[in-house]
């Protein structure tokens, strides 16, 4: 049975028509997980086509469960992370497949300044998956301690991405 589900699965991505980033224009927006070593919770972005290649965006993550133990003792401020993101859409220059999309971007956020590399894969013209790899290149304060790591380390996030056009 699972075989089955597999190669029926299988078959009808090979079979979908879908573009993961059409240019100026495109709106994409995601809801998945956010996993890190202090937390993890639930991250939600927006992004928007500015050209061919280019988008931009925002990006939130609420971290819901901090790591159990006495030193963390996490308010909603550091729980909380909004960011502003510039995003480059590189599915058409890889050129992998029409529904696959890889966008390397910069942020700007209330806690660091970073980088982000992130996979879309669309089973359909509205929905798909993705997966994000989020890193700090220049922190705010160069020795958080306690709280002030959540959102301030690698993220990995993941979940569904769907088509707003």
């Amino acid at each position: 049975m699972k075989k089955g589900l597999l190669l029926f699965t299988l078959l009808c991505i090979g079979l979908v028509n879908a573009q993961s980033f059409e240019g100026k224009g495109d709106q994409k927006f995601q809801i998945g997980g956010n996993f890190q070593d202090f937390a993890s919770g639930i991250n939600v972005s927006y992004d928007y086509g500015l050209g061919e290649n280019i988008s931009v965006g925002v990006s939130s993550t609420y971290a819901l469960t901090i790591k159990d133990d006495n030193s963390i003792d996490a308010d909603f401020g550091d729980r909380f992370d909004i960011k502003v993101r510039f995003n480059a859409n590189l599915g058409n220059v890889i050129n992998i497949d029409e529904n696959f999309d890889v966008y390397p971007g910069l942020s700007l956020s209330t806690k660091n300044f970073g980088g982000h590399l992130g996979f879309r894969y669309f089973f359909s013209d509205g929905f798909g998956v993705y997966s994000e790899f989020n890193t700090p290149l220049s922190k705010y304060d160069e020795s958080p301690i306690g709280p002030e790591n959540i959102h301030n380390q690698f993220t990995v996030s993941f979940g569904a991405v769907f088509n707003l056009r």
